[in-house]
């Protein structure tokens, strides 16, 4: 057995999405981190396949953005029959100022996406390598690693992570509570082309359903449109016809980690897959016209369960995506929703991993995101049994709730003190995205997130016509910067500012030329912002009060000043 020290300093267990996203927000931090996964290669299946504003967002900030705008395809509304006749259209219509709408890409290009920007800060994933078990101590965790080849490796590293799937090894480990139910039916998944005459808008799903006379589901169709002429990841419930015969499609794999037999049943199941004919008599019974499925990719049968982990860690070991929380693939959240919590891990993990946080900033992990994940799990289930119709609020509430931008953590343990006018961001939000910025040299508009885009840390954005005002302000929050709080400092001038004042502000200044930042984060006067690594408000305050924001942005993370901020 090879002993290896700590010259890592977080393992992360599974290289799907989400262990993939935590990897790279670690990475660019500055952090160490070692990716293994049992499998020996990526699968080539399209599983989860709509990507949310929310995560587009985050990939923006990343880098990333450019390469999946590029790989996606837009998913702009579902067309639902019901019995052969239609009855709803709903457009994926989000607010003008939302900067990403709804996409489509399938799973093994979002990982191949994510491999290789993550390959390029200089990690790789180890592939064939599981986890056997681990100890944790108040100092590290103790990890038994196993190669493909049957070598084994002590791993010492600091801070452990399970993203290894709905069956993970890590979450049993820890021995965390698992609560929920299951869907009793089965269903077929296959990733195909299909020639049809279909009168579906571009980039529409389709839905067909068949509903009994009492209204109860008895068979549905789901089409989700993939990149390629007429590619569809369908869905559909097992028809009770008779086992596949031997030369049926090849099926996915195993989950990520462990097995089906633990007893939990969700997730792409072993054996074989689905032939073609028998998605296709589907497609002929459900389809609201004739269409002929042909290059089967791949097929699966799928079982759904729906559970949460009672705590998201414990110690020194955390779990993330479906090693937390399963659910209906309703409304695409599962995958996102996992993205998120790494992305909510990493930058606190990356804080205290250098010194810049104490360790309680942790337990904020399982106080932000496990109330998200319950509400996620609720809401799938709900619309998977009652349907979308049943959700009360209205449309664009409810887009925006399914495009994750929503997500808040106002009674958050690190959300700042309100201030400000009724309906104005506030701590906890998101930081919502705005255009029309400008600088003396860069005449035309910017976002919002142009600005954030490659800034990995927490970011001050501080508002006011006051230059005086504004330049002390500045001075303020490098000042607090120095108290090892990493943040980067950005003065935003209003629309009616002379814009060759910036230079005299001390940090990279743009103007609010379309007045767009005042009209959505409604400053009340000069106005400071502190937006978090994960896009998330941490503070709002009074540019006059500086000092005194910053300083409780310190305390939230567990900081202790040295010295006094003088303002």
């Amino acid at each position: 057995m090879a002993h290896t020290g700590t010259t890592t300093d977080v393992l992360i267990v599974g290289a799907g999405p989400v262990g993939l996203s935590a990897a790279a927000e670690l990475r660019r931090h500055g952090v160490r981190c070692r990716l293994v996964d049992r499998l020996p290669a990526r699968l080539p299946y399209a599983k989860a396949v709509g990507i949310q504003p929310r995560t587009l967002e985050l990939w923006d900030r990343m880098g990333l953005i450019r390469a999946v705008l590029e790989a996606a395809v837009p998913m702009r509304g579902q067309l639902t029959y019901v019995n052969g006749a239609v009855a709803a259209r709903i457009a994926l219509e989000l607010p003008p100022d939302v900067p990403y709408g709804f996409a489509a890409l399938p799973q093994y290009e979002t990982e191949r996406l994510l491999e290789e920007y993550v390959a390029g800060l200089g990690t790789s994933i180890e592939r064939g390598t599981e986890i056997v078990s681990f100890v944790q101590d108040p100092d590290g965790v103790t990890a038994l690693l196993r190669s493909a080849s049957g070598l084994t490796e002590e791993l010492r590293v600091p801070y452990l992570i399970g993203c290894d799937g709905a069956h993970s090894v890590v979450r049993k480990t820890l021995g965390l509570s698992y609560e929920g139910g299951a869907f009793p039916e089965a269903y077929m998944l296959g990733d195909v082309v299909a020639e049809s005459d279909w009168d579906l808008p571009e980039g529409y799903a389709l839905r067909c359903e068949h509903r009994a006379a009492d209204g109860s589901l008895n068979d549905v169709l789901v089409c989700i449109p993939l990149p390629g002429a007429g590619r569809y990841r369908m869905s559909m419930k097992v028809p009770p016809e008779p086992a596949e015969p031997a030369d049926a499609a090849p099926a996915a794999q195993p989950p990520r980690s462990g097995s089906p037999s633990d007893g939990l049943a969700h997730g792409l199941q072993g054996g074989r897959g689905p032939e073609l004919s028998r998605l296709q008599a589907v497609v002929d019974r459900l389809a609201p016209g004739p269409a002929r499925l042909s290059d089967l990719r791949w097929s699966s049968v799928f079982r759904i369960s729906h559970r949460i982990v009672g705590r998201y860690g414990e110690g020194r070991v955390f779990v993330a995506g479906d090693a937390a929380h399963i659910h209906p693939p309703t409304g695409a959240q599962g995958m996102n929703t996992g993205i998120q919590d790494a992305a909510n891990l990493a930058w606190k993990l990356a804080l205290v991993v250098k010194g810049e946080a104490g360790p309680a900033l942790l337990g904020s992990y399982d106080a932000e995101r496990r109330p998200v994940g319950e509400e996620v799990v609720g809401r799938t289930v709900r619309h998977a049994t009652r349907g979308i119709e049943s959700d009360p609020d209205d449309l664009t509430t409810l887009l925006l709730r399914e495009a994750q931008l929503l997500v808040g953590y106002r009674d958050g343990p690190l959300a700042g003190a309100p201030y400000g006018p009724v309906g104005a961001p506030q701590p906890g939000d998101l930081a919502p995205d705005c255009g029309g910025l400008n600088t003396p040299v860069a005449v035309y508009p910017l976002r919002l997130l142009d600005v954030l885009r490659d800034r990995p840390g927490h970011v001050a954005v501080l508002y006011g016509a006051d230059v005086t005002g504004l330049a002390r302000a500045v001075a303020a929050a490098r000042a607090a910067a120095a108290e090892r709080l990493p943040l980067d400092v950005v003065a935003l001038l209003p629309r009616e500012a002379d814009p060759d004042a910036s230079p005299a502000l001390g940090a990279p200044a743009y103007r609010d030329a379309a007045g767009e930042f005042a009209r959505i984060y409604l400053p009340d006067g000069d106005t400071g912002f502190v937006v978090r690594p994960d896009g998330q408000l941490a503070a709002r305050f009074p540019l006059g009060a500086t000092t005194a924001a910053l300083t409780d942005c310190l305390k939230a993370l567990s900081v202790p000043l040295r010295d006094p901020v003088v303002a």
